[in-house]
């Protein structure tokens, strides 16, 4: 059971270290970067798809399980299993491409759209008779049991597998129609001779020599990337262990320094020069709030015109000078409006 859950494992690791290095790139040059950051699921999904189409067709297996020397052989054969590069079926190749590539990327999407939607219910100023908020409050109370029924499912057939009670330790891999064997010595000749060869081709029509050149360029690409993984994979799992949150709580630990201060200066100026006498009146423009909003950071509340360009202007709180940004400006709603 080695090398089937290590081969899961693999590709759990690749996309949060490549996530990673992409932010990284993003943040120290956004105008050149800042759209892989933004697109960085889609991008990594055509990615995914020409790598794992690529290893499919040569292979009969996905990139991670040709890395741990594994190939899928339809369900159902028997002692006679065909060779590596024979191919899968057109059945079982295009549902495990699908299985491998499209279930992972909704399934991404899925918990983004629960993050976001958390985020949501614990600021919303919706009311709370509205039905849309009724809606995603029951689709949030739900989500955990469905996803403990998808992850106790996954944990249900490894069990099995390891016990000798099912040939799938994955349901993917039963929804595929496939199972996955060990690479035999005769595979693993006819794999290295199949990278050997070069097959020029004899087409003559320009439709066909378009179709052969753009079939050779995605060939190229997924060479690339299958060699690039294969060299860097360890690497990319070590981002991975470096930048988890487990991990990242331990650095904090040994690293945290001393809570700083808070600011002093209101210890040298008088507080009636910065605030007014009457609560109702924006510290900053002297007049009477219109759209009252407060800081987060420091509490004190302002016209939302002014406080918005201040902050945008100067990142800190006009009356504290605590930093501020953006979102900690909290729009207030009175019950007389």
């Amino acid at each position: 059971v080695f090398e089937a859950v290590a081969q899961d494992s693999l590709m759990a690791a690749v996309k949060p270290a490549l996530q990673h290095l992409v932010k990284v790139l993003a943040e120290s040059n956004p105008g050149r970067c800042g759209f892989l950051w933004h697109w960085f699921d889609e991008i990594y999904v055509l990615l995914d798809l020409l790598l794992q189409q690529h290893y499919l067709a040569r292979c009969s297996a996905s990139f991670s399980e040709n890395f741990y020397s594994l190939k899928r052989i339809p369900m159902g054969e028997g002692r006679q299993q065909p060779l590596a590069t024979a191919g899968l079926p057109k059945r079982q190749h295009w549902k495990s491409l699908l299985l491998l590539v499209l279930v992972p990327y909704l399934k991404g999407k899925l918990e983004k759209l629960v993050s976001s939607l958390r985020e949501e219910d614990e600021y919303s100023i919706h009311p709370p008779s509205s039905s849309w908020k009724r809606f995603y409050r029951a689709f949030l109370a739900a989500y955990p049991y469905v996803n403990m029924t998808w992850e106790g499912w996954f944990l249900i057939q490894q069990l099995c597998y390891i016990l000798g009670k099912a040939e799938h330790h994955s349901p993917m891999l039963k929804l595929a129609g496939v199972r996955l064997v060990r690479l035999t010595a005769e595979d693993i000749q006819a794999l290295e001779k199949k990278w050997a060869e070069t097959t020029p081709s004899q087409t003559h029509s320009f439709t066909s020599r378009v179709q052969s050149a753009l079939r050779r360029a995605l060939g190229s690409i997924a060479f690339s990337l299958s060699t690039g993984l294969s060299v860097s994979v360890f690497f990319l799992q070590f981002l991975d262990w470096w930048y988890s949150s487990e991990n990242q709580e331990t650095i904090k630990s040994l690293t945290a320094l001393p809570t700083p201060p808070p600011p002093v200066h209101l210890e040298h100026e008088p507080s009636s020069a910065l605030l007014p006498s009457l609560k109702t009146v924006c510290p900053l423009c002297r007049k009477v709030r219109v759209n009252a909003t407060a800081l987060a950071t420091s509490g004190f509340v302002f016209c939302y015109r002014c406080v918005y360009s201040y902050v945008k202007a100067h990142q800190r709180c006009p009356v504290t000078g605590y930093a501020t940004e953006l979102q900690h400006l909290v729009k207030l709603y009175s019950p007389e409006s």
